[in-house]
């Protein structure tokens, strides 16, 4: 592991019940310690119901744990408030689902600019420059002016990496980014994770049922009925 100020994510002890203290209790989470470091690419895996899901939202700080803390980039988050959560969400974490959620009317470019424009408002040269480069690393410079429902499958799915990385997050989790995908272009889409890690440094968390690309992960986490049951290193991957 590298050393402390290499630490993007650390979890320690966290556990999330919903329902706590009534006859619905349910323990989806329970002693999850994990730590992320700056350019790991590490693939989380496990059955339906393993709460991956839950996991990945107290990581990208959509919701609070039950128990233990969660630091980013060495700050304690489970006592923020909903607006300095989002603050420090918005800075530091990038992501990307299974189902890209660009906006059908904007342009290619406006979908990449709209962290920065929920950051500070209307781009700037700067930024728009950040956008264009990141669609030309994608393949997709000559796209940047279609509307997003213009382009294909794969084509939206790289939209969003672009639209993931342009602040420059220190965390990249990607939930199933390519489970809508067909095998090829999904290997593509998982080559530009492996590429962005490399290049930029930032530490990726990759949910994923598909073993071939889990395999390509420099590390794996398996969890199962909420605990993690392996974080191993991946002595094959590229």
């Amino acid at each position: 592991m590298s050393e402390l100020h290499d630490e993007v994510l650390r979890l320690s002890g966290v556990g999330k019940t919903y329902n706590p203290g009534t006859p619905l209790a349910q323990n989806v989470l329970q002693d999850i310690d994990l730590r992320l470091a700056r350019g790991e690419l590490c693939a989380l895996i496990g059955p339906s119901g393993s709460g991956k899901s839950t996991l990945l939202n107290l990581i990208g700080l959509l919701d609070s744990p039950s128990a233990g803390e969660l630091y980013l980039q060495g700050r304690p988050t489970r006592a923020l408030d909903d607006a300095a959560r989002t603050r420090l969400r918005n800075r530091a974490i990038g992501f990307v689902f299974q189902f890209h959620h660009l906006i059908p009317a904007f342009s290619v470019l406006d979908n990449v600019l709209m962290p920065l424009m929920i950051r500070h408002g209307k781009p700037d040269a700067e930024d728009r420059a950040r956008a264009l480069e990141l669609l030309a690393a994608v393949g997709l410079a000559d796209f940047a002016a279609k509307k997003a429902n213009q382009i294909s499958g794969g084509q939206q799915q790289r939209v969003a990496i672009a639209r993931a990385l342009v602040t420059r997050p220190a965390l990249l989790l990607a939930d199933e980014p390519t489970g809508n995908l067909d095998t090829r272009t999904a290997e593509s889409v998982f080559a530009l994770f492996r590429r962005f890690n490399r290049e930029f440094g930032c530490a990726v968390l990759v949910v994923t049922h598909d073993p071939r690309l889990a395999a390509q992960c420099a590390r794996t986490v398996e969890l199962v009925d909420g605990r993690i049951v392996r974080d191993a290193a991946n002595t094959a991957a590229k």
